[in-house]
């Protein structure tokens, strides 16, 4: 059963119990007061004849049994409402002796049951419905004991009690209907604010983890409601948490995934490089070391991206480093790569120092370097620049010559798995993750990144931070790579 009928049924059960209870009682109370009045005067108009008979008898003393109950005949007493009270005299075995008018009920049936000198009552039900309340009492004389007899109809009463019965089941009818008119209205406003939390229950069990219900009042439901928002709200910021956290897991596969092609293809060059010719010992060690450490760097970059995308880590501690060293070593590893694709890398850079942590930076660099490689398809020549700002930044510059990026394109290159040219990121092996990384790994060293472009012409992308100085024992130097 619903709660709204389990609420509507207890109401009308409650309150038609409770009338029904205290309805019976109060007429019952009624009844047995104007009972006990009815005794009362049964009794007064017994002591009236008993006075009457005492005044016979103080007159002449001697009367015998016989005599009295002769004389007795002719006591008449009236009570206020205009009735003549008969009353009998009987002896110990309920033989009536005499009196005044004809009692209906016999002398026996209480006579017999009285107490030695103690008067008492009984009701009699007579065959044609009428009730009467008999009393007795002893007269004690020189040859024994007579009991004065009288009787009081109470038939109406029991008739007013009937009447009083039949007129409050009526009521209780009418009023078992206005209560339940009032409880349908109450059990509805009562459930409604359940059927609020069972309609949202049911929508948060759909996926909508953003529903709330109102809360009106403070009673134990409004109480429930605020409970059940809290939860909802707890519940919605743990699922948005594993959805953070499983976003970040797939970033981290999606840009580890990307990351490892560049070290890999410089590898690999370097590895067939040494593999289908002859080469020098210099050679030999240079492509050896470069193929040691892009695979250190490998190691080093895939923990570096866990703590970075899936743990959301924000302190890497950033060091000094020569620049022109640095784009060096980064210009080396991406040769294999650009060789193979017919573009010649030009480098130029000063000598400065910059404050990075160099295995992010360097996929910044390379993403770059990768980005333009791919965007020059016919070769040509990229131009990879560093150096400082009078303002004391670190300024990493990368120019191609490729197909450039269409203005309304410009604000959204950085955004996860934006790709311009679709069909041919695709076709590169591209996600859509490259600058997105680039742009976190950038506004980790607290800086931005810049990117101006020219369909047709080419695209220059200018990666800017603080902490580069010059460096005291150099005024600078320029290189190129001719890959």
């Amino acid at each position: 059963m619903k709660l709204f009928w389990k609420l509507f049924c207890s109401m009308v059960l409650i309150t038609a119990l409770a009338c029904s209870a205290g309805g019976y009682a109060l007429i019952h109370a009624q009844f047995r007061a104007s009972l006990d009045r009815e005794v009362a005067a049964l009794y007064e108009e017994n002591d009236l004849l008993r006075f009457a008979l005492a005044q016979e008898l103080a007159f002449n003393p001697l009367y015998s049994r016989e005599e009295l109950a002769k004389a007795a005949g002719g006591i008449s007493i009236t009570t206020g409402q205009g009735r003549t009270v008969s009353f009998r005299l009987s002896d110990e075995a309920g033989t009536a002796l005499g009196g005044s008018g004809a009692l209906p009920v016999e002398a026996a049936g209480l006579t017999s049951q009285l107490p030695a000198g103690q008067r008492g009552w009984v009701m009699n039900a007579l065959a044609d419905g009428r009730i009467y309340l008999h009393a007795a009492s002893p007269l004690a004389l020189e040859d024994g004991i007579l009991y004065l007899e009288n009787c009081r109809e109470v038939g109406e009463l029991f008739q007013s009690r009937s009447e009083q019965y039949r007129s409050f089941f009526s009521l209780m009818l009418v009023l078992t209907g206005a209560v339940g008119g009032l409880s349908l209205a109450v059990a509805a406003m009562l459930a409604r604010p359940l059927a609020r939390l069972s309609a949202a229950a049911r929508r948060m069990a759909e996926g909508e983890l953003s529903q709330r219900v109102r809360v009106d009042g403070d009673d134990e439901i409004a109480q429930l409601s605020a409970d059940f928002n809290v939860m909802a709200h707890r519940i919605q910021r743990q699922v948005a948490e594993l959805k953070a956290a499983q976003r970040r897991q797939e970033d981290f596969i999606g840009s580890f995934a990307h990351e490892i092609k560049t070290p890999l293809t410089s590898i690999i060059g370097y590895a067939d490089l040494l593999r289908s010719r002859p080469a020098t010992e210099e050679q030999v060690r240079e492509s050896a070391g470069y193929i040691f450490g892009e695979g250190r760097r490998l190691e080093a970059l895939s923990r570096k991206l866990l703590d970075l995308i899936v743990l959301g880590r924000q302190d890497f501690p950033l060091r000094p480093v020569p620049l022109d060293a640095f784009l060096r070593r980064v210009a080396g590893a991406m040769e294999p790569p650009l060789r193979q694709a017919g573009i010649r890398l030009t480098l130029q850079s000063q000598a400065v120092t910059a404050r990075m942590e160099p295995d992010l930076m360097e996929t910044v660099c390379m993403n770059l370097l990768d980005n333009a490689r791919k965007a020059m398809e016919d070769g040509g020549e990229i131009l990879l620049e560093g150096f400082a700002l009078k303002d004391g930044s670190c300024c990493v510059q990368v120019t191609d010559q490729g197909k450039g990026i269409p203005a309304e394109e410009l604000e959204r290159v950085t955004e996860a798995f934006y790709m311009v040219d679709k069909s041919r990121a695709r076709a590169q092996g591209g996600a859509g993750l490259g600058l997105a990384l680039c742009r976190r790994i950038v506004e980790l060293h607290g800086g931005e990144l810049e990117i101006e472009s020219e369909p047709g012409r080419g695209t220059r992308v200018r990666v800017l931070w603080k902490g580069g100085e010059e460096l005291p024992c150099e005024t600078g130097k320029t290189g190129s790579s001719p890959s």
